[in-house]
């Protein structure tokens, strides 16, 4: 027996037992169990700051809509079933999707380099479990094809899963940390510079490894990144933040790509700096950790959670200011005794000049919750 098949069996042992003690529905009708066959509605389309690394490997333009493959975890069809709904729905948005048993992870990968030779077109890998497990060794083997990735998403994946590799450009990790079937803190490989943010949902009693797959409000916002896809740039113009943040009870899961720096200005508190990027104050907590509750030092450097958005055809300049830092493209930031912009501020002026816009649904800026 391989290690993959040892894997799966003790994680099969450790899914029955835990089947008969939660099973905790947090995404509305669970529905008619499905068998593990292939859906014949849609068909895949025929031509189908540690280590100096290169970026990760960019798509050429003019793109097709990507690619959706989606794996099931131990027992899928019975346990994983959240993987076939959210399969239907990015299906109803219109783009290609197809789910898979874990079992057929190397199979799959084949046929994923086939397509992507065929025709490149954006390569989106999610998994729950064992399928998370997959994921990402999927994403490994395309690494050494020197094969892009655009999204991979592993939800609370198995123990065994390896770093996220440096040709993934977009790297979510949705996981319990305290549980024994999935609990995988994925973390990038050194010099990882594409974009990572990692969620732990331990303090949510009502989420358990059965149900974490079947988050509707998760489904939602993973199908707004895959429709959103082609028209938004994986590069920045700063290296992107990584975001380890454990979200607090009671608290709904609000899925950020990475962080980006920018830097405080006189005056400048967190909760200030929240209010204007739309961002709670957990989560910049968290992502500057050791930073005073009061005013912060000008120029210090904080990390602000932020989602990628399309390019926006055209970026009109902003007319308001609100409290210290602008929401949208803001004017330059100068001394309030002297008039004259410092070093620091100039860079900050910049930083945010370039990030801070307008864009995406409805205007959305750097933290703003996607619609």
């Amino acid at each position: 027996m391989t290690g993959l098949g040892r894997i799966a069996a003790i994680a099969a042992l450790a899914v029955f037992a835990a089947a008969a003690v939660h099973d905790v529905a947090i995404a509305g009708p669970a529905g008619a169990l499905k068998p593990a066959v292939n859906k014949p509605a849609v068909t895949e389309p025929a031509s189908s700051e540690s280590l100096i690394s290169p970026p990760p490997e960019t798509l050429p333009a003019n793109l097709p809509p990507p690619r959706v493959y989606i794996f099931r975890g131990a027992l899928g069809p019975i346990f994983s079933t959240g993987m076939d709904r959210l399969a239907e729905k990015v299906e109803k948005a219109g783009y290609w999707a197809s789910v898979y048993e874990f079992t057929l992870c190397d199979l799959i990968e084949l046929q994923v380099e086939k397509s992507y030779r065929q025709q490149p077109a954006p390569i989106v890998l999610i998994g729950h479990s064992m399928g998370g497990l997959c994921s990402v060794r999927i994403a490994i083997a395309l690494e050494k094809e020197h094969i892009p990735v655009s999204l991979v998403v592993s939800i609370d994946p198995a123990h065994a899963t390896k770093s996220v590799p440096l040709n993934v450009q977009r790297f979510i990790n949705i996981f319990l940390s305290d549980n024994i079937l999935g609990g995988g803190d994925v973390k990038p490989e050194p010099g990882y510079r594409g974009h990572y943010a990692s969620y732990d949902m331990k303090d949510h009693d009502e989420v358990t490894h059965i149900n974490i797959d079947k988050m509707a409000d998760v489904h939602a916002q993973l199908v707004t990144m895959i429709s959103q896809l082609n028209q938004t740039p994986a590069t920045t113009e700063t290296d992107p933040v990584p975001l380890r943040l454990l979200v607090p009870p009671n608290t709904s899961l609000e899925l950020w790509d990475s962080g980006i720096p920018l830097f405080a200005r006189p005056g400048d508190t967190l909760e200030q700096i929240g209010e204007t990027y739309h961002v709670p104050l957990w989560a910049l907590q968290q992502s500057n950790p050791g930073t005073a509750s009061g005013p912060l030092m000008p120029g210090e450097r904080i990390v602000i959670p932020r989602h990628l958005l399309p390019a926006p055809a055209a970026v009109p300049e902003a007319t308001a200011s609100p409290a210290h830092i602008a929401a949208a493209r803001p004017k330059a930031m100068v001394h309030r005794s002297s008039g004259k912009t410092s070093p620091a501020q100039a860079a900050a002026n910049a930083d945010r000049s370039a990030t801070a816009q307008p864009g995406g649904k409805n205007g959305m800026i750097i933290g703003t919750r996607r619609q």
